[in-house]
Order: structure tokens, then sequence, then C-alpha cells
């Protein structure tokens, strides 16, 4: 979209400066567009209704009265975040809610894929029904601030778990 609107911006100002757009003069404008677009840190062909940060319920695995989980953290975007606690829920089979606690994730390094592993003291994998990230605690990323951090996970499940936001 924001393509679209560099390029009848482009148009439209070398239709008053020079008349008629020429090849040549609409690929300079093209090119600077493109320039402008990546000096703002946009990528013009982002799909903006993905999350930054990818986060995948990869295994839950038993190891005695606790339950480990391992979760995949793809930090698909350019920002190294420092702090990222979320506010996470599990629930039973039954729905009925087990217990709620922080998750603390951070450090992410931006553009990095990462496996972290979360003990899930006194609680076994046959009592967990689904995870719900309830909210976000704390979330600073570097080199901009963030903002809204809740909609930039994108959470997916490798196993018979539901993991939902």
């Amino acid at each position: 979209m924001l393509g679209m609107s560099m390029l009848a911006v482009c148009r439209g100002a070398y239709m008053r400066v020079f008349g008629r757009p020429r090849g040549g003069r609409l690929a300079t404008c093209l090119s600077l567009a493109v320039a402008m677009i990546s000096l703002h840190g946009l990528d013009a062909s982002a799909n903006p209704s993905k999350g930054a940060v990818e986060i995948e319920l990869n295994k839950l695995e038993a190891e005695g009265s606790t339950c480990q989980a391992y979760f995949v953290f793809d930090n698909k975007s350019r920002t190294d975040y420092e702090e990222l606690k979320v506010d996470l829920v599990v629930f039973g089979p039954d729905g009925v809610v087990e217990r709620r606690f922080a998750m603390d994730i951070a450090p992410l390094e931006a553009e990095k894929r990462t496996v972290k592993l979360f003990e899930l003291n006194e609680t076994s994998c046959d009592e967990i029904g689904s995870f719900l990230v309830n909210g976000v605690l704390e979330c600073k990323g570097r080199p901009k601030p963030k903002k809204d951090c809740l909609r930039q996970l994108d959470l997916s499940s490798r196993v018979d778990v539901e993991f939902a936001k």
C-alpha cells in the first residue's frame, strides 16, 4: 500500500514538473521511493498481519512430577528485545485454570531463532489442556521502544495443546 502511494506521488510530481512521465524519470522516482522506504525501516513486501515474534509451543516432556515445555522463539524483527515478559495462564484439559505465572522470554536477538525450556513445577504434562498469553507484562526493545507488544506475537503449537492469546 505504501509502495502504491509512493508510485502515485511520483507520477503526480513528475507530471506537474515535466509533463507526461517518461520511463527514465519514472524509474528514477521509483528508485528514490524504494530508497525512502528502506531508510524508514519499512519492508514493502512485509505482511502487516504477521507477528514480529513467532512463538511455537514445540514440545511437552514429563520429568518426574514436572512438565518441561519447549518453546521456539523466532524473532523476525530487527528489534533486540531486552525485556519481554508475558502473563501465561495454564488451563487443564477441562478448561479450568490450573495456574498462572510470568514467563520471561527475553533476551531475544533481532532476526534470530531461539529455543527455550520452561519447567512447570508441580504440573504434569497430562494436566495441561491449553496455554493462554493473557497479556504482556514487560516489553522493551532496542533500537526503538516497542508499543503494543501483544500484537507483535504470533503463536502456534506443534503439540496437541492449544496455544493462544
